[in-house]
Order: structure tokens, then sequence, then C-alpha cells
């Protein structure tokens, strides 16, 4: 993979951050792609752009608007309060087929760079009741899109068996943590950083850090 090309879906956020550094460690030459479908913050979009030219990778942004027409949430509608799923029902930020639709645009895109290697951030681990965060999915995509395209595109999920805390052990040992902790955006109310420290997504991320916290500290003893 040293003389290969990849693309990173990439949001800006923690995951993807830490995907793209792991990219960059392990393929010759990384381009990264941003989907715009009017998320509820354009801080997101702002992020991405920021981190893509720190880390002096090609950044390609894609208008999706369509996605927000058709799929009304808690990420794309500022009426509606984010909330976590009931009685097993998905979460109020799950945006129905997005992660498919992304990842199909990923692949076209790469397939026009010439890249053959595609990574996301999706964790099976942690991944808060979506099911196209799922390893399953992914798979069966992969072979989908090979068979629609005719290339042989490998996607890689570096953090699909890692839970929050291994997350950041990952960016760690990238020597990246503290790039990471400071610059990416988790934060459903477009916080930098470490965010409001309230919303699902600052919980989770918090509460990562400090278990990470803990297991370093305790391997040091």
């Amino acid at each position: 993979m040293k003389n290969e090309k990849a693309v990173v879906v990439f949001s800006g956020g923690q995951d993807s951050t830490t995907c793209l550094f792991w990219a960059l460690k392990q393929f010759k030459e990384v381009e990264v792609v941003t989907f715009d479908y009017n998320q509820r913050h354009a801080t997101e979009i702002e992020c991405a752009k920021a981190i893509a030219n720190e880390v002096g990778v090609r950044h390609h942004i894609l208008n999706m608007d369509l996605l927000n027409q058709l799929a009304p949430n808690a990420l794309t509608r500022n009426d509606i309060e984010i909330k976590d799923g009931e009685n097993g029902g998905l979460p109020s930020t799950f945006v129905p087929g997005r992660n498919l639709v992304f990842l199909s645009f990923a692949a076209i895109l790469a397939s026009q760079v010439g890249a053959k290697h595609i990574i996301t951030g999706v964790c099976e681990t942690d991944f808060s009741g979506y099911p196209d965060c799922r390893d399953a999915f992914i798979k069966s995509l992969n072979v989908t899109l090979n068979l629609s395209m005719d290339q042989p595109f490998v996607i890689h999920t570096p953090l699909m068996w890692l839970n929050k805390a291994e997350t950041w052990e990952l960016a760690d040992q990238l020597d990246v943590l503290d790039f990471v902790r400071e610059n990416t955006l988790t934060c459903y109310d477009g916080i930098i950083g470490d965010g409001c420290g309230e919303c699902p997504a600052c919980v989770l991320r918090r509460k990562g850090y400090e278990t990470y916290q803990q297991m370093r500290k305790e391997s040091q003893q």
C-alpha cells in the first residue's frame, strides 16, 4: 500500500481525522472528500477545510443537497431534537442512507483520481445504533462497488472494532492526540475541540478520552 493512493471520507471529526493520519502512514498519496448536505452546522465544512489545509492534502467538497431533502433528521434540521434511540429505535441523528451514498460517491471520486483505497471511520463497537456503520454493511458495499464499477476498490475501516478509548489510543500512537483533541469537531452544537460536553457525541468522546487517560496512567505505574 505504500505505493498506492487513497481517498478518506472526511468530516473533520475525531474519527475521520484519526483515519486521515492513519492513511498518511499507510499510503503514498492521500486525498480527502467532505460531503456538504446542509448539515446542522456549516462549521463542520470549515473545520474539515482547515484540517486538510494544515495537513496539506487535496480536499474535495461535494454538494449533496438531495440527501438533506430526502432525510429530515436532527443533523439536517435545527427544529428536530437530538436524542438517543428509545426501545431499540434509531437515534434522531441517523441520516438514512448516508454512508451508502457517501461511500458510493467516494468510490466514483476515487476512480477519477486513480485511487484504489477508500477509508472511512465507521465503527461497530461505538456505532450509536447506526446500521450503516456495521462491518457486514461495509463488506457488502465493497463487493457491490467493485461489481458496479468493475474496479478492485478496497474499503478500509481502521476503527471498526475500536471503542472510543482505543480510538484515542490510536491517535496517540500516530502522535496526533493533541491535534485531534484540539482541532476536530464532534459536538452536535458545532463547538470545535472538547465541544459542549453535554450532547451525546461529546459525552461519548469525553468518556473515551478519560478512559484512555486512565488506561495510560495505569500502564505507566
